[in-house]
Protein backbone atom coordinates (compact mmCIF):
# COMPACT_ATOMS: atom_id res chain seq x y z
CA UNK A 1 0.00 0.00 0.00
CA UNK A 2 1.36 3.41 -0.96
CA UNK A 3 2.40 5.50 2.07
CA UNK A 4 0.73 8.63 0.69
CA UNK A 5 -2.52 6.75 0.17
CA UNK A 6 -2.31 5.32 3.70
CA UNK A 7 -1.77 8.73 5.27
CA UNK A 8 -4.62 10.18 3.23
CA UNK A 9 -6.92 7.32 4.26
CA UNK A 10 -6.12 7.97 7.93
CA UNK A 11 -7.41 11.55 7.77
CA UNK A 12 -10.92 11.53 9.30
CA UNK A 13 -13.69 12.80 7.06
CA UNK A 14 -16.88 14.44 8.25
CA UNK A 15 -18.67 11.24 7.25
CA UNK A 16 -16.55 9.17 9.63
CA UNK A 17 -17.12 11.71 12.39
CA UNK A 18 -20.87 11.55 11.72
CA UNK A 19 -20.81 7.74 11.95
CA UNK A 20 -19.12 7.95 15.36
CA UNK A 21 -21.44 10.66 16.68
CA UNK A 22 -24.56 8.76 15.60
CA UNK A 23 -23.19 5.53 17.09
CA UNK A 24 -22.41 7.02 20.50
CA UNK A 25 -25.64 9.04 20.57
CA UNK A 26 -27.66 5.90 19.83
CA UNK A 27 -25.90 3.94 22.59
CA UNK A 28 -26.52 6.71 25.10
CA UNK A 29 -30.20 7.15 24.26
CA UNK A 30 -31.04 3.47 23.77
CA UNK A 31 -29.11 2.49 26.89
CA UNK A 32 -31.15 4.99 28.90
CA UNK A 33 -34.67 4.26 27.59
CA UNK A 34 -34.66 0.54 26.83
CA UNK A 35 -35.62 -1.81 29.68
CA UNK A 36 -32.98 -3.95 31.32
CA UNK A 37 -32.02 -5.67 34.54
CA UNK A 38 -30.67 -3.22 37.13
CA UNK A 39 -27.63 -4.92 38.61
CA UNK A 40 -25.95 -3.64 41.78
CA UNK A 41 -22.19 -3.37 41.57
CA UNK A 42 -19.76 -4.34 44.30
CA UNK A 43 -19.71 -2.35 47.52
CA UNK A 44 -17.04 0.35 47.27
CA UNK A 45 -14.71 1.43 50.09
CA UNK A 46 -17.05 4.23 51.18
CA UNK A 47 -19.99 1.80 51.38
CA UNK A 48 -21.67 3.04 48.18
CA UNK A 49 -22.78 0.83 45.32
CA UNK A 50 -23.31 1.75 41.69
CA UNK A 51 -26.13 0.19 39.72
CA UNK A 52 -25.82 -0.87 36.09
CA UNK A 53 -28.66 -1.20 33.61
CA UNK A 54 -27.74 -4.37 31.73
CA UNK A 55 -29.77 -3.95 28.55
CA UNK A 56 -26.85 -4.30 26.14
CA UNK A 57 -28.31 -7.28 24.27
CA UNK A 58 -31.53 -5.40 23.50
CA UNK A 59 -29.56 -2.29 22.53
CA UNK A 60 -27.39 -4.36 20.18
CA UNK A 61 -30.22 -6.31 18.55
CA UNK A 62 -32.23 -3.15 17.97
CA UNK A 63 -29.18 -1.44 16.46
CA UNK A 64 -28.44 -4.33 14.09
CA UNK A 65 -32.13 -4.44 13.15
CA UNK A 66 -32.24 -0.72 12.41
CA UNK A 67 -29.08 -0.96 10.31
CA UNK A 68 -30.51 -3.93 8.43
CA UNK A 69 -33.73 -2.05 7.65
CA UNK A 70 -31.76 1.04 6.67
CA UNK A 71 -29.61 -1.03 4.31
CA UNK A 72 -32.64 -2.76 2.80
CA UNK A 73 -34.28 0.60 2.11
CA UNK A 74 -31.03 1.99 0.67
CA UNK A 75 -30.70 4.62 3.41
CA UNK A 76 -27.15 3.42 4.07
CA UNK A 77 -24.65 0.98 2.67
CA UNK A 78 -23.86 -2.19 4.64
CA UNK A 79 -20.19 -1.52 3.82
CA UNK A 80 -20.25 2.01 5.25
CA UNK A 81 -17.84 0.96 8.01
CA UNK A 82 -15.50 -1.27 5.99
CA UNK A 83 -15.31 1.43 3.30
CA UNK A 84 -14.00 3.88 5.92
CA UNK A 85 -12.00 1.58 8.18
CA UNK A 86 -8.86 3.71 8.48
CA UNK A 87 -10.84 6.95 8.73
CA UNK A 88 -12.89 5.55 11.57
CA UNK A 89 -9.76 4.23 13.26
CA UNK A 90 -8.10 7.64 13.34
CA UNK A 91 -11.34 9.44 14.23
CA UNK A 92 -11.90 7.06 17.16
CA UNK A 93 -8.32 7.50 18.33
CA UNK A 94 -8.68 11.29 18.30
CA UNK A 95 -11.99 10.98 20.16
CA UNK A 96 -10.35 8.72 22.77
CA UNK A 97 -7.56 11.24 23.28
CA UNK A 98 -10.03 14.11 23.71
CA UNK A 99 -12.14 12.08 26.13
CA UNK A 100 -9.06 11.29 28.20
CA UNK A 101 -8.04 14.94 28.19
CA UNK A 102 -11.41 15.90 29.65
CA UNK A 103 -11.25 13.04 32.18
CA UNK A 104 -7.77 14.06 33.27
CA UNK A 105 -8.65 17.74 33.73
CA UNK A 106 -11.94 17.03 35.51
CA UNK A 107 -10.26 14.42 37.71
CA UNK A 108 -7.51 16.83 38.76
CA UNK A 109 -10.14 19.44 39.65
CA UNK A 110 -12.35 17.04 41.58
CA UNK A 111 -12.73 17.53 45.32
CA UNK A 112 -15.01 14.53 45.82
CA UNK A 113 -14.36 12.25 48.79
CA UNK A 114 -16.49 9.39 47.45
CA UNK A 115 -14.85 6.23 46.14
CA UNK A 116 -16.14 6.69 42.59
CA UNK A 117 -14.93 10.25 41.98
CA UNK A 118 -12.15 10.73 44.51
CA UNK A 119 -9.01 11.78 42.59
CA UNK A 120 -5.94 9.55 42.81
CA UNK A 121 -3.06 11.73 41.68
CA UNK A 122 0.50 10.44 41.92
CA UNK A 123 2.14 13.47 40.36
CA UNK A 124 3.50 11.30 37.55
CA UNK A 125 1.76 12.60 34.42
CA UNK A 126 2.33 9.45 32.37
CA UNK A 127 1.11 7.16 35.17
CA UNK A 128 -1.98 9.27 35.91
CA UNK A 129 -2.82 9.60 32.22
CA UNK A 130 -2.42 5.89 31.51
CA UNK A 131 -4.13 4.45 34.60
CA UNK A 132 -6.56 7.30 35.22
CA UNK A 133 -7.45 9.45 38.19
CA UNK A 134 -11.06 8.54 39.05
CA UNK A 135 -12.60 5.11 39.48
CA UNK A 136 -16.08 5.64 38.06
CA UNK A 137 -16.50 9.00 36.29
CA UNK A 138 -19.95 9.81 34.91
CA UNK A 139 -21.26 12.07 32.17
CA UNK A 140 -24.95 13.14 32.15
CA UNK A 141 -25.76 10.11 34.29
CA UNK A 142 -23.80 7.64 32.11
CA UNK A 143 -21.18 5.45 33.77
CA UNK A 144 -18.39 5.99 31.25
CA UNK A 145 -16.40 2.86 32.07
CA UNK A 146 -19.39 0.58 31.50
CA UNK A 147 -20.46 2.63 28.46
CA UNK A 148 -17.08 2.46 26.71
CA UNK A 149 -16.63 -1.30 27.01
CA UNK A 150 -20.16 -1.74 25.65
CA UNK A 151 -19.32 0.56 22.73
CA UNK A 152 -16.12 -1.37 22.00
CA UNK A 153 -17.80 -4.77 21.93
CA UNK A 154 -20.66 -3.53 19.74
CA UNK A 155 -18.21 -1.71 17.48
CA UNK A 156 -16.29 -4.95 16.98
CA UNK A 157 -19.44 -6.73 15.82
CA UNK A 158 -20.46 -3.87 13.50
CA UNK A 159 -17.01 -3.83 11.88
CA UNK A 160 -17.21 -7.60 11.38
CA UNK A 161 -20.67 -7.41 9.83
CA UNK A 162 -19.51 -4.68 7.46
CA UNK A 163 -16.48 -6.80 6.52
CA UNK A 164 -18.87 -9.69 5.89
CA UNK A 165 -20.93 -7.50 3.54
CA UNK A 166 -17.73 -6.41 1.78
CA UNK A 167 -16.63 -10.04 1.34
CA UNK A 168 -19.93 -10.83 -0.37
CA UNK A 169 -19.45 -7.77 -2.58
CA UNK A 170 -15.86 -8.82 -3.42
CA UNK A 171 -16.83 -12.45 -3.98
CA UNK A 172 -14.37 -13.54 -1.27
CA UNK A 173 -16.98 -15.10 1.01
CA UNK A 174 -15.50 -18.39 2.24
CA UNK A 175 -15.70 -21.15 4.83
CA UNK A 176 -12.96 -19.39 6.80
CA UNK A 177 -14.93 -16.15 6.84
CA UNK A 178 -18.01 -18.04 8.02
CA UNK A 179 -16.10 -19.64 10.91
CA UNK A 180 -14.49 -16.36 11.93
CA UNK A 181 -17.78 -14.45 11.83
CA UNK A 182 -19.64 -17.24 13.63
CA UNK A 183 -17.15 -17.52 16.50
CA UNK A 184 -16.85 -13.77 17.02
CA UNK A 185 -20.61 -13.26 16.71
CA UNK A 186 -21.36 -15.95 19.29
CA UNK A 187 -18.72 -14.57 21.64
CA UNK A 188 -20.06 -11.01 21.43
CA UNK A 189 -23.70 -12.06 21.77
CA UNK A 190 -22.78 -14.22 24.76
CA UNK A 191 -21.02 -11.23 26.31
CA UNK A 192 -24.23 -9.23 26.22
CA UNK A 193 -26.41 -12.14 27.34
CA UNK A 194 -24.20 -12.27 30.45
CA UNK A 195 -23.46 -8.56 30.60
CA UNK A 196 -24.12 -8.42 34.33
CA UNK A 197 -21.03 -10.57 34.90
CA UNK A 198 -18.98 -7.60 33.69
CA UNK A 199 -19.98 -5.71 36.85
CA UNK A 200 -17.81 -8.03 38.97
CA UNK A 201 -14.69 -7.94 36.77
CA UNK A 202 -11.45 -6.27 37.80
CA UNK A 203 -11.79 -3.56 35.13
CA UNK A 204 -15.08 -2.36 36.58
CA UNK A 205 -14.44 -2.75 40.30
CA UNK A 206 -10.78 -1.75 40.59
CA UNK A 207 -9.27 -0.11 37.48
CA UNK A 208 -9.52 3.67 37.26
CA UNK A 209 -10.69 5.06 33.93
CA UNK A 210 -7.50 6.13 32.21
CA UNK A 211 -6.22 6.07 28.67
CA UNK A 212 -5.47 2.35 29.07
CA UNK A 213 -9.19 1.56 29.31
CA UNK A 214 -10.54 4.36 27.11
CA UNK A 215 -8.18 3.53 24.23
CA UNK A 216 -8.47 -0.19 24.90
CA UNK A 217 -12.27 -0.19 24.80
CA UNK A 218 -12.90 2.25 21.96
CA UNK A 219 -9.94 1.66 19.64
CA UNK A 220 -8.08 -1.52 20.51
CA UNK A 221 -11.03 -3.90 20.89
CA UNK A 222 -12.99 -3.08 17.72
CA UNK A 223 -10.10 -2.31 15.37
CA UNK A 224 -7.48 -4.91 16.33
CA UNK A 225 -9.80 -7.77 17.26
CA UNK A 226 -11.19 -7.58 13.70
CA UNK A 227 -7.79 -7.92 11.97
CA UNK A 228 -8.59 -11.53 11.03
CA UNK A 229 -11.69 -10.40 9.13
CA UNK A 230 -9.75 -7.74 7.23
CA UNK A 231 -7.08 -10.32 6.40
CA UNK A 232 -9.59 -12.87 5.12
CA UNK A 233 -11.12 -10.15 2.95
CA UNK A 234 -7.95 -10.10 0.85
CA UNK A 235 -6.56 -13.61 1.32
CA UNK A 236 -8.14 -16.89 0.30
CA UNK A 237 -7.77 -19.79 2.75
CA UNK A 238 -8.81 -23.38 2.10
CA UNK A 239 -9.37 -25.31 5.32
CA UNK A 240 -9.59 -29.07 5.45
CA UNK A 241 -12.64 -30.60 7.11
CA UNK A 242 -10.43 -31.85 9.96
CA UNK A 243 -8.99 -28.36 10.48
CA UNK A 244 -12.45 -26.79 10.57
CA UNK A 245 -13.69 -29.37 13.11
CA UNK A 246 -10.59 -28.88 15.26
CA UNK A 247 -11.16 -25.12 15.13
CA UNK A 248 -14.72 -25.62 16.39
CA UNK A 249 -13.43 -27.72 19.30
CA UNK A 250 -10.91 -25.05 20.29
CA UNK A 251 -13.71 -22.47 20.33
CA UNK A 252 -16.05 -24.73 22.32
CA UNK A 253 -13.45 -25.63 24.96
CA UNK A 254 -12.38 -21.99 25.25
CA UNK A 255 -15.96 -20.88 25.64
CA UNK A 256 -16.78 -23.48 28.31
CA UNK A 257 -13.72 -22.53 30.38
CA UNK A 258 -14.09 -18.77 29.92
CA UNK A 259 -17.81 -18.55 30.54
CA UNK A 260 -17.83 -21.23 33.22
CA UNK A 261 -15.04 -19.59 35.23
CA UNK A 262 -16.57 -16.12 35.04
CA UNK A 263 -19.99 -17.45 35.97
CA UNK A 264 -18.63 -19.31 38.98
CA UNK A 265 -16.83 -16.21 40.23
CA UNK A 266 -19.88 -14.00 39.71
CA UNK A 267 -22.24 -16.42 41.45
CA UNK A 268 -19.81 -16.88 44.34
CA UNK A 269 -19.70 -13.13 44.92
CA UNK A 270 -23.51 -13.02 44.97
CA UNK A 271 -23.93 -16.16 47.08
CA UNK A 272 -20.79 -17.68 48.68
CA UNK A 273 -22.73 -20.86 49.44
CA UNK A 274 -23.88 -21.53 45.87
CA UNK A 275 -22.96 -25.01 44.65
CA UNK A 276 -19.98 -25.34 42.31
CA UNK A 277 -20.19 -28.36 39.99
CA UNK A 278 -22.86 -29.77 42.28
CA UNK A 279 -20.78 -29.51 45.45
CA UNK A 280 -20.43 -26.92 48.25
CA UNK A 281 -17.62 -24.54 47.34
CA UNK A 282 -14.23 -24.74 48.98
CA UNK A 283 -13.44 -21.27 50.32
CA UNK A 284 -10.07 -20.06 51.60
CA UNK A 285 -10.29 -17.73 54.58
CA UNK A 286 -13.97 -17.14 53.90
CA UNK A 287 -13.09 -14.97 50.88
CA UNK A 288 -11.38 -16.85 48.04
CA UNK A 289 -13.09 -19.47 45.91
CA UNK A 290 -10.96 -22.60 45.41
CA UNK A 291 -13.51 -24.85 43.72
CA UNK A 292 -14.49 -25.49 40.12
CA UNK A 293 -12.28 -23.79 37.59
CA UNK A 294 -10.79 -21.67 40.37
CA UNK A 295 -9.46 -24.82 42.00
CA UNK A 296 -7.60 -25.71 38.79
CA UNK A 297 -5.84 -22.41 38.09
CA UNK A 298 -5.87 -19.04 39.80
CA UNK A 299 -6.76 -17.27 36.53
CA UNK A 300 -8.55 -20.01 34.64
CA UNK A 301 -10.77 -17.47 32.89
CA UNK A 302 -7.64 -16.17 31.14
CA UNK A 303 -6.98 -19.64 29.72
CA UNK A 304 -10.49 -19.70 28.25
CA UNK A 305 -10.02 -16.22 26.81
CA UNK A 306 -6.75 -17.26 25.14
CA UNK A 307 -8.33 -20.35 23.56
CA UNK A 308 -11.18 -18.22 22.23
CA UNK A 309 -8.73 -15.71 20.77
CA UNK A 310 -6.86 -18.56 19.09
CA UNK A 311 -10.11 -19.91 17.63
CA UNK A 312 -10.77 -16.52 16.00
CA UNK A 313 -7.41 -16.73 14.19
CA UNK A 314 -7.26 -20.40 13.20
CA UNK A 315 -9.73 -19.92 10.28
CA UNK A 316 -6.97 -17.83 8.64
CA UNK A 317 -4.62 -20.81 8.38
CA UNK A 318 -0.92 -20.59 9.17
CA UNK A 319 0.51 -18.86 6.11
CA UNK A 320 0.89 -15.50 7.87
CA UNK A 321 1.43 -14.30 11.46
CA UNK A 322 -0.75 -11.22 10.89
CA UNK A 323 -4.09 -12.87 11.82
CA UNK A 324 -2.47 -14.11 15.03
CA UNK A 325 -1.80 -10.62 16.31
CA UNK A 326 -4.82 -10.79 18.62
CA UNK A 327 -3.98 -14.04 20.49
CA UNK A 328 -0.28 -13.10 20.71
CA UNK A 329 -1.12 -9.66 22.08
CA UNK A 330 -3.71 -11.14 24.43
CA UNK A 331 -1.21 -13.65 25.78
CA UNK A 332 1.25 -10.85 26.62
CA UNK A 333 -1.53 -8.69 28.10
CA UNK A 334 -2.99 -11.43 30.29
CA UNK A 335 0.37 -12.54 31.64
CA UNK A 336 1.12 -8.90 32.52
CA UNK A 337 -2.34 -8.48 34.03
CA UNK A 338 -2.04 -11.75 35.92
CA UNK A 339 1.17 -10.46 37.51
CA UNK A 340 -0.56 -7.22 38.52
CA UNK A 341 -3.54 -9.16 39.88
CA UNK A 342 -1.28 -11.46 41.90
CA UNK A 343 0.57 -8.52 43.46
CA UNK A 344 -2.67 -6.76 44.40
CA UNK A 345 -4.25 -9.91 45.81
CA UNK A 346 -1.12 -10.73 47.81
CA UNK A 347 -1.23 -7.25 49.32
CA UNK A 348 -4.99 -7.37 49.96
CA UNK A 349 -5.46 -10.92 51.26
CA UNK A 350 -1.95 -11.58 52.65
CA UNK A 351 -1.86 -15.02 54.39
CA UNK A 352 -5.14 -16.05 52.78
CA UNK A 353 -3.66 -15.49 49.33
CA UNK A 354 -0.51 -17.40 50.22
CA UNK A 355 -2.64 -20.36 51.32
CA UNK A 356 -4.64 -20.17 48.08
CA UNK A 357 -1.40 -20.21 46.05
CA UNK A 358 -0.23 -23.30 47.91
CA UNK A 359 -3.54 -25.03 47.24
CA UNK A 360 -3.77 -23.90 43.59
CA UNK A 361 -0.17 -23.56 42.32
CA UNK A 362 -1.00 -22.97 38.66
CA UNK A 363 -1.52 -19.40 37.47
CA UNK A 364 -3.14 -19.79 34.03
CA UNK A 365 -2.06 -23.04 32.33
CA UNK A 366 -2.45 -26.12 34.56
CA UNK A 367 0.85 -28.07 34.85
CA UNK A 368 2.63 -25.50 32.66
CA UNK A 369 2.39 -22.04 34.27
Amino acid sequence: MDLGFLLQALIPSWNSVAVLVIFFAYLAVAGYILPGKLVPGVTLQDGSRLHYRCNGLLVLLLLVGLLGVGSKMNFLSPTVISDRGLELLSATFIFSFLVMLVLYISGCRSHSKGSSLKPHITGNLIHDWWYGIQLNPHFIGIDLKFFFVRAGMMGWLLINLSILAKSVEYGSFSQSMILYQLFCGLYILDYFVHEEYMTSTWDIIAERLGFMLVFGDLVWIPFTFSIQGWWLLNNKVELTTAAAIANCFVFLIGYLVFRGANKQKHMFKKNPKALIWGKPPKVIGGKLLASGYWGIARHSNYLGDLLLALSFSLPCGISSPIPYFYPIYLFILLVWRERRDEARCADKYKEIWAEYCRLVPWRIFPYLY
